[in-house]
């Protein structure tokens, strides 16, 4: 293989080594610490948020709370101390499972950097920790779910069509096993 002297092309966080090997180029991208310990607290949180417990937890206090709910652009008083106890019960789940798995974690850090990378969270992750800032994002999981307890969710069932193959692979079988007379 012929090796050439690289060049480095790239800011601290971001850089990339450029290496000419023969007829091919190839960039080599070295992500800084800051990223790796960024995608390392997502890959927890994602376990996190996926795990039994934490679900159980989201589960119990969206059932105790939904009917306080209304779709409407006027916000109770109640909703401002539901909010903070949500923030307060599953923000400090959150944080203290990530401070039991990553040594050093710092949950006013991570937000911080969250709100620099949050084109690379996916949509479901970033909507759930949204909702520990977002009022507005808060009440329309509340709304939602209240939609969907009262069977008012999105309804795909018009747009589906089931059919039985049952008659028709019986019909099949049977011309195939029928020996034909000449």
């Amino acid at each position: 293989m012929d090796f050439q002297e690289s060049d480095v092309v790239g800011s601290e966080d971001n850089i990339v080594d450029m290496r000419d090997l023969g007829e091919e180029d190839f960039a080599i991208s070295k992500s800084s610490e800051a990223d790796a310990v960024f995608d390392t607290v997502i890959g927890n949180i994602e376990e996190i948020i996926m795990d039994g417990e934490f679900q159980n937890l989201q589960q119990s206090f969206m059932e105790k709370y939904y009917l306080e709910f209304e779709d409407s652009e006027e916000n109770k008083l109640i909703y401002t101390s539901i909010f903070n106890e949500y923030v307060d019960l599953l923000e400090k789940y959150l944080e203290q499972q990530l401070i039991e798995r990553i040594p050093g974690f710092n949950m006013n850090d991570f937000i911080h950097t969250l709100k620099q990378h949050k084109d690379e969270v996916s949509g479901d992750i970033f909507d759930m920790l949204l909702t520990f800032t977002d009022f507005m994002a808060f009440k329309d999981v509340f709304i939602n779910y209240k939609a969907e307890r009262e069977g008012r969710g999105l309804d795909l069932s018009t747009g589906l069509v089931v059919k039985s193959l049952s008659s028709a692979t019986a019909s099949m079988v049977t011309s195939s096993t029928v020996p034909r007379s000449l």
